[in-house]
């Protein structure tokens, strides 16, 4: 009798519930006759798993140990999904000043490089994100007044020991952030996410809300195109999230999410179970 395969759902310490795809991904392939467990990724004897893949989700700890977390992916004994080439590549936000150069619609990034003294960067807005090159959940992200003392200090600060992000705050932002979903290469389902009255931030940690979303010709268009940059291709990856914000005819990429985003699975009848399969398609087929 064939053995039932092993998958191991990478998580991080105090998630629990947070992370309302986990449960939902662990019974579906459970349904699909696997064997599901969840591991914080910094398990000691994580490596030490009789495991046949890895399939990272919610490691949203990861951005302040970054040297750490790729060298735990890149040791562990099985595949892990997404790749690594991919992992390492997307850690960095600066990955969006690349897209920008190819072609991609991407809102406008300055990367002021790490150094004792960074220069606030002239932004046509009149308030600027700043915010750190690697970051997950929206840590470490400041919204200023364009040139600003403050802003210039948020910026001495993450600077010291990373490369920073500058951006112009779009106004947009308030009218939501729409994230489209794609699974096993091909789009699934898209929400758009609002911030707090007031706010900015869209994660519901930070009072945002989220609701379904049918996404344009536009936006499809922009997710492609940066998909399509990915190294390895599309068509390699077991998920992706593409966030954009901006007016309806005129999308911009905020972030390319393919290391731990949040999927909205609840928002997919079978996306679950769509996933599950998927995963289970790497093994089957070795990677």
């Amino acid at each position: 009798m064939t053995a039932a395969p092993r998958v191991v759902l990478l998580t991080a310490a105090g998630i629990g519930d947070h992370d309302r795809d986990l449960r939902p991904l662990a019974q579906a392939l459970a349904d699909l006759g696997a064997v599901p467990a969840v591991r914080e990724w910094d398990d000691p004897a994580l490596g030490d798993l009789p495991a046949d893949l890895a399939v990272i989700r919610s490691t949203w700890d990861y951005s302040g140990r970054l040297d750490e977390y790729l060298a735990v992916l890149d040791a562990l004994p099985f595949p892990v999904v997404n790749r690594l080439p991919v992992v390492r590549w997307n850690a960095r936000k600066t990955y969006l000043a690349g897209l920008a150069a190819a072609g991609v619609p991407v809102v406008p990034t300055t990367v002021v490089p790490a150094g004792p003294d960074p220069v606030l960067p002239d932004v046509d807005a009149d308030r600027v994100v700043v915010k750190p090159s690697v970051s997950a959940g929206g840590r470490g992200v400041g919204l200023f007044p364009a040139g600003s003392p403050a802003a210039l200090e948020h910026l001495r600060t993450l600077a010291a020991d990373r490369d920073v992000l500058v951006q112009p705050f779009l106004p947009d932002v308030a009218l939501g952030e729409r994230s489209l979903v794609f699974l096993d290469g091909r789009y699934s389902h898209a929400v758009r996410k609002v911030p707090a009255d007031g706010g900015y931030l869209v994660q519901e940690r930070h009072g945002g809300t989220t609701g379904p979303h049918r996404p344009t010709d536009d936006e499809r268009a922009v997710a492609d195109a940066a998909l399509a940059r990915v190294p390895g291709g599309a068509d390699d990856l077991l998920y992706a999230r593409v966030d954009l914000v901006g007016p309806g005819p005129a999308p911009l990429l905020m972030e390319l999410e393919l290391i731990e985003p949040g999927l909205f699975l609840g928002h997919a009848p079978g996306g679950a179970a769509a996933l599950a399969r998927a995963a289970l398609d790497r093994i089957t087929d070795g990677l």
